[in-house]
């Protein structure tokens, strides 16, 4: 089978659904042509959008933003399905769904993937099914975790349904799941190595953060 496994991060460098993607990659490599696109300020190629329309998997990995789509993903959704409209292309083409966000719940990101649903159904794809896992910036520092262990526990049971279903080319319902790891840790870590970092960064101090951003004037 073909497999276009598409990267719609907007960062130029690692990302969140680029580790996402490289997670998957050995569970559906055998015996298929995985090709890997990259979508974020520079838009895919006239000759790309001709291989997505003809490809039999299409994944998509990206991370959420403001509870939907990244617009230059969007962008490139709406292109291709302009493109189907007078290429008709592969009938039975299949979509799946790789999305992460910055909370702890991966059912933040459900909105996204009825998103993609919507899509698939203007676009005449079947929608396979998706994953959706909170707490996305955790993933740069348990990179190196193996894919069912410790933190990643859930990512491996979802990766393993999520494969299965590419594999056999099937829909199944769609997992929204988040880190093994306490809540309460991910918030105090979060808070203390992510927030505080970024406001000493610019400038400010962590009570910053804490400012109602509009005030009423007595």
């Amino acid at each position: 089978m073909k497999m276009a496994l598409i990267n719609g991060s907007p960062k130029g460098g690692p990302s969140n659904s680029g580790f996402l993607l490289e997670k998957l990659k050995p569970l559906i490599t055998e015996g298929n042509e995985l090709h890997s696109y990259r979508v974020n300020a520079k838009q895919l190629k006239p000759e790309q959008y001709r291989e997505l329309n003809e490809a039999d998997v299409i994944v998509l990995a990206f991370p959420l933003y403001f509870d939907a789509i990244p617009s230059h993903l969007l962008r490139m959704m709406v292109e291709l399905e302009n493109y189907r409209q007078s290429e008709p292309g592969n009938p039975n083409l299949i979509v799946y769904v790789l999305i992460n966000n910055g909370f702890f719940e991966g059912r933040q990101c459900t909105i996204a993937a009825d998103m993609v649903s919507n899509w698939c159904v203007r676009c005449g794809f079947r929608f396979g099914m998706a994953v959706g896992h909170g707490a996305g910036e955790m993933f740069n520092d348990i990179k190196m975790v193996p894919l069912g262990k410790g933190p990643l526990k859930n990512l491996g049971k979802a990766m393993t349904r999520l494969s299965t279903a590419i594999l056999t080319r099937s829909s199944a319902e769609s997992l929204f799941i988040q880190p093994n790891f306490p809540r309460i840790l991910w918030r105090l870590s979060a808070t203390h190595f992510f927030w505080h970092r970024k406001a000493k960064q610019n400038g400010l101090r962590p009570k910053d953060l804490r400012k109602q951003p509009f005030q009423e004037s007595r």
